[in-house]
């Protein structure tokens, strides 16, 4: 069941309180009630008086629950323009034009939270550059490059390891520390002589 309530005359501009409206068009009513409370603009304040005049409306006329009901449209139109005359220099006069608005508030009876669910729609995706697509390509080359060179790597060192290994006795180890020494005693009377 649709109530409605209207404010005539307001003296406030409808493009102002048109801006309040989108925010709230469609959501639970009781909830933007509080919600316009402490928004700062004029639009606003007088918005909300015609929203809980409304809930008032379908609570004593139709005994409907106010935490039901849901805001189904809001309607601003223009009023009469009051044309006033500013004084300028030199005999001039500007003129003031005071708008007033009809603002028509529609509440119907419905879950409050159906209003506020989500619009069930994804977000898109971010677009590819080509210049992307080639870098994977890039980077699938290198792949390639580096598993051909890790191959020929473990055949250097298989071919490195069939190599044949001479074995290492105590005479060997005796022979090469009595060559070592008597290369550093040569090195010794060389310094001397000179």
């Amino acid at each position: 069941m649709e109530v409605r309530a209207v404010a005539k005359y307001v003296r406030v501009q409808p493009r102002k309180v048109r801006q309040v409206a989108n925010e709230v068009r469609g959501k639970s009513a009781v909830q933007m009630a509080n919600v316009l409370r402490f928004h700062p603009s004029k639009g606003a304040f007088a918005l909300r008086k015609v929203l809980i005049s409304a809930i008032a409306n379908a609570e004593e006329n139709h005994n409907l629950n106010p935490g039901n009901l849901r805001i189904s449209e809001i309607r601003i139109d223009e009023g009469p323009k009051m044309k006033r005359m500013q004084a300028r220099a030199m005999g001039r006069g500007n003129r003031i034009v005071k708008r007033t608005s009809h603002i028509t508030v529609v509440v119907e009876e419905g879950n409050g939270e159906e209003a506020v669910k989500p619009h069930g729609t994804k977000a898109k995706g971010r677009p590819t550059l080509a210049g992307k697509k080639a870098k994977g390509k890039k980077a699938e080359a290198k792949k390639e490059v580096v598993e051909e060179v890790k191959e020929e790597v473990v055949e250097e060192v298989a071919t490195t390891e069939e190599a044949p290994v001479e074995e290492v006795t105590e005479e060997t180890t005796a022979e090469a520390t009595a060559e070592a020494t008597s290369e550093e005693s040569s090195e010794e009377d060389k310094a001397d002589k000179e």
